[in-house]
């Protein structure tokens, strides 16, 4: 048995790395701040494989005072800051701090990565090169920042239920770039970029470099060209593929009047084919398409597999369409950018379902465009307060409700219905999950299956 590893997070990412460390030989504890039935029912899973659980172990230097003599590394989730001051004192001690990516990306490198980053769209790019890939015979799992963690797409790879993988599609936080220097993708592809994080990252200057820094790394560069920030960056950023849904002769690829998506003066074939709503969508195809280009996939290849590609869960999903009315979970719009996109995406009037946690931002554009579209918001969560304000400041004159939970905002939301007769009901919380679910997916799932119930229930 080789020396003991502690991995900080009984989460997705921690799991993986333990359960990979595990099967590699290592002596493998897991610490998690938590206690509570949901982490004591995984711990006893882990600990039936042969790993040590630690539960309500906080992310104090007392926590790992009696082990430090015995460790040989820690490997820390995503949610831990890189910077922590406990990491920095576990640094001058000479243990090693890596992330659960980085640790990944070194028993797995000789696959080529693509690196998908951007504060919005980048989900959506990871599915969709996913279908192109995978559509075309190439074996190309996606993972990262949603779907499996790095480590269990490593262990799936060495225990043989992913085979001879060509590519691995890796979506990657700022908090996942920013703790893994290491990390060098054949693609790098970056979405967009607004203020996101700034809670953690300080300022916008230095979220931008962390972004940065993994196309830095990468052989190949992809940018968004419509991003205003990224287009406004370009001296800063580098040479790379540029795209655009506008005729440029600035961008590698664009959209020329006639609706064609062109590469370098050659058409490839209408965005007609699109059928994910939205001009954001448009410029994620661009962008997946650039890339599998560089793999060598050809425009029909890459045409056949957008005709097939129904879209992202949990992102402009649509849940339901009955006479007039779509239901929408948006769930992954977690931030107020996110949001707008979204509902400038769809048919209005809407009843929006938005709240949650709250990340840092200036919620003014996301007033003016629920101004624009909602006829009734119906607020939830922590944060429900919070934009009640800011909405009667603006003076927005639909009907504006508060609840705690989501079950009693879908109940509003379809009592009104009646009444309003909207084009759309959409889950657009503009905030994290956080406050009562453990992610973004849990809500949308939530979301999805009351609407299921309560429709099947009235047929």
């Amino acid at each position: 048995m080789k020396a003991k590893v502690i991995v900080i997070g009984l989460g997705r990412s921690g799991i993986g790395a333990a359960k990979l460390l595990n099967y590699e030989g290592y002596k493998t504890m897991i610490f998690e701040e938590k206690k509570n039935g949901t982490y004591q029912d995984l711990a006893k899973k882990i600990i039936n494989e042969g790993i040590e659980v630690k539960l309500g172990k906080s992310l104090e230097i007392s926590s790992f005072e009696e082990f430090i003599p015995n460790i040989s590394e820690i490997i820390i989730s995503p949610s831990i800051p890189w910077d922590h001051p406990t990491l920095e004192i576990l640094r001058s001690k000479e243990i090693r701090i890596e992330s659960e990516v980085n640790f990944a990306w070194k028993r797995i490198n000789h696959i080529p990565w693509f690196g998908i980053t951007g504060t919005n769209g980048k989900t959506t790019v990871t599915y969709l090169l996913n279908h192109i890939l995978n559509n075309n015979g190439l074996v190309a799992p996606m993972g990262g920042n949603m779907g499996l963690s790095a480590t269990s797409i490593v262990l799936d790879i060495k225990q043989g239920r992913i085979k001879n993988p060509d590519y691995l599609i890796m979506e990657l936080s700022s908090y996942q770039i920013e703790s893994s220097p290491d990390i060098n993708p054949y693609i790098g592809i970056w979405t967009s970029f607004t203020p996101d994080h700034l809670e953690r990252h300080k300022s916008i200057e230095n979220y931008r470099s962390i972004k940065k820094s993994l196309l830095d790394r990468s052989n190949i560069r992809i940018f968004n060209g419509d991003d205003v920030e990224l287009n406004k960056n370009r001296s800063y950023l580098g040479e790379g593929i540029w795209i655009s849904c506008r005729n440029n002769s600035n961008n590698n690829y664009w959209i020329n009047d006639m609706g064609y998506i062109v590469e370098e003066g050659m058409e490839l074939f209408n965005s007609s084919i699109i059928k994910i709503p939205g001009e954001h969508n448009i410029q994620n195809t661009l962008m997946a398409t650039a890339a599998a280009r560089k793999v060598g996939l050809s425009s029909d290849q890459i045409k056949s597999s957008i005709i097939s590609f129904k879209g992202v869960p949990h992102r402009l999903e649509k849940i339901l369409e009955k006479d007039e009315l779509t239901i929408i979970n948006d769930s992954k719009a977690t931030n107020y950018d996110a949001a707008i996109t979204g509902l400038r995406a769809i048919q209005s009037p809407s009843i929006v379902i938005a709240g949650g946690r709250l990340k840092k931002g200036d919620p003014k554009n996301w007033v003016q465009q629920i101004k624009k579209s909602a006829i009734a918001i119906i607020l939830i969560g922590e944060s429900a307060f919070e934009l009640k304000g800011h909405l009667k400041r603006s003076n927005y004159k639909g009907t504006l409700l508060t609840c705690e939970k989501l079950e009693e905002a879908i109940h509003f939301a379809l009592d009104i219905e009646k009444q309003y007769k909207p084009k759309s009901i959409i889950l657009s919380p503009a905030a994290s999950s956080f406050d009562q679910y453990k992610n973004f997916e849990e809500r949308g799932d939530r979301f999805r299956e009351i609407i299921v119930q309560k429709f099947m229930s009235s047929n």
